[in-house]
């Protein structure tokens, strides 16, 4: 199925702090689950997303666009069930409560101008957070996502990139 939404994540291991390989070592299957007392937890989860946007921006991709990532679970969108299966899931390496640095903004901005290019079924306005398709479930990215100043970006990163 083409995608037609982008679900915005925030993530952090161990919860609140960043850096490190933890991240990528979750989305490979390969978390140790004595590496930390939280990873016993979330070790064994097969989870995936399509892209990570790290603090400084650089983006890093673990699914094909064209394939199922597994990046949020049980989920409804406007009336459709199972967001896995339509959309594109981008997560943010954040926390809730801790304001997303500038250049993560610049790179979501210049990837979802790069995928509504790509797939004509997604616009900047096909966008929703993990909180918005998993309420009461999950709460990313979080109040210190500017969703305003994002949208601005992104914004004109689209019609930029039409040109």
């Amino acid at each position: 199925m083409e995608p037609d939404l982008i679900v915005v994540h925030g993530i952090s291991l161990p919860p609140g702090e960043f850096g490190g390989p933890w991240i990528d070592r979750l989305f490979t299957n390969d978390l140790p689950p004595d590496g930390h007392p939280y990873f016993a937890e979330v070790a064994g989860r097969r989870v995936s997303a399509h892209l990570v946007i790290a603090r400084d921006g650089s983006v890093t991709q673990f699914v094909g666009f064209n394939e199922r990532a597994w990046h949020a679970g049980k989920s409804s969108y406007q009336g459709r069930d199972a967001c896995n299966d339509f959309s594109i899931g981008v997560e943010l390496e954040g926390a809730d409560t801790v304001p997303y640095d500038e250049r993560q903004y610049r790179a979501l901005a210049a990837v979802v101008a790069a995928l509504c290019k790509a797939y004509p079924k997604l616009s900047a306005e096909r966008l929703a957070g993990h909180s918005e398709v998993a309420p009461g479930r999950k709460t990313d990215p979080g109040p210190a996502f500017d969703w305003p100043h994002a949208r601005r970006l992104i914004a004109s990163a689209v019609a930029a990139n039409r040109t």
